[in-house]
C-alpha cells in the first residue's frame, strides 16, 4: 500500500533522514521504534507531505505521491494522528469527530462510522457535550485517534500514541489498535514503548540517527538482544 524508497529528509544543515526505505502492506500494522530524535516523527510528517523531502520516493498505492499536498493525500486516504493529540480544546467531543469527516459527503457513512467511533471508545459518547479540552490525557488520544477515523482512512498514520498515558491506558489504546486493523484499516505506528509496538506489529523498523539499522517481524525484533538491550531495558 505504501513504500518508502531511499527517503532524504534536511532541516537546513542537519540531515535528518538518510536513505530510508520501508513497505507497508495492506492490512498490516507495521512499526517504526527508535529513540528520541532517530527520526520517526520526521518520517511521518514527511509521508504526509507536512514535511519537505530531500530527495527519494513515496508510492501510496502504486502512484507517486511526492507532489501531493497534505489535502490532496488526505483526501487519498492517507490520514494521520499527530502526537500530542491537537484536538479542539474548545469544541465538544462531538464537534471534534465531525471535524474529522468535513471532506465527506455522505451523511449515512459519518453516521455509520461516529456509532463505530463510540462503540470503540464509549467514553467519548458519555462526554459528547463536554469541550474536548477538559477531557483527561487519555481521553484526548481516544478523542484524536476517533477523529481521524472518521475521514475513513485506508492508511492511518499514528504518532506516538501512548505518550504521557498511564500503563493501563496504554494496554487499551493498544488493544483499539489492533481492532481498528481488524476491522480493515492499515496502520503505520511509531512509538516510543517499543514491547507495545513490537507486540501487535506484523513488522517492524529500527530507526537510528535517520538510517533504517534493523527490520523483521515485530515478534523476531520483540526476541533480538540488541533489541532488547536498546530498547526493551535488557
Amino acid at each position: 500500500m505504501l513504500r518508502v524508497e531511499n527517503l532524504h529528509v534536511h532541516y537546513g544543515g542537519i540531515h535528518a533522514l538518510k536513505g530510508i526505505s520501508l513497505e507497508v502492506p495492506e492490512g498490516k500494522i507495521i512499526t517504526l521504534i527508535g529513540a528520541n530524535g532517530a527520526g520517526k516523527s520526521t518520517t511521518l510528517r514527511t509521508i504526509c507531505g507536512l514535511v519537505e523531502k530531500s530527495d527519494g520516493k513515496i508510492f501510496y498505492r502504486e502512484r507517486d505521491i511526492s507532489s501531493l499536498d497534505t489535502r490532496e493525500r488526505t483526501m487519498e486516504g492517507l490520514v494521520m494522528v499527530p502526537e500530542g493529540r491537537r484536538i479542539f480544546p474548545n469544541l465538544t467531543v462531538y464537534e471534534n469527530l465531525q471535524l474529522g469527516s468535513f471532506m465527506r459527503t455522505d451523511e449515512a457513512g459519518i453516521n455509520k462510522d461516529l456509532q463505530w467511533v463510540y462503540e470503540l471508545f464509549p467514553i467519548l459518547e458519555e462526554r459528547r457535550e463536554q469541550k474536548a479540552g477538559t477531557l483527561s490525557g487519555g481521553e484526548q488520544q481516544m478523542l484524536a485517534v476517533g477523529r481521524a477515523l472518521m475521514s475513513r482512512p485506508k492508511l492511518l498514520l499514528m504518532d506516538e500514541p501512548s505518550l504521557g498515558l498511564a500503563p493501563l491506558l496504554v494496554k487499551e489504546i493498544f488493544e483499539i489498535i489492533e481492532e481498528i486493523k481488524n476491522q480493515g484499516t492499515t496502520i503505520l505506528l511509531i512509538e516510543q514503548n517499543a514491547y507495545a509496538a513490537l507486540n501487535i506489529a506484523d513488522y517492524a523498523y529500527v530507526l537510528e540517527t535517520g538510517k533504517i539499522s534493523m527490520k523483521g517481524p515485530g515478534r523476531d525484533l520483540l526476541n533480538n538482544d540488541e533489541v532488547r538491550k536498546a530498547y526493551l531495558g535488557g
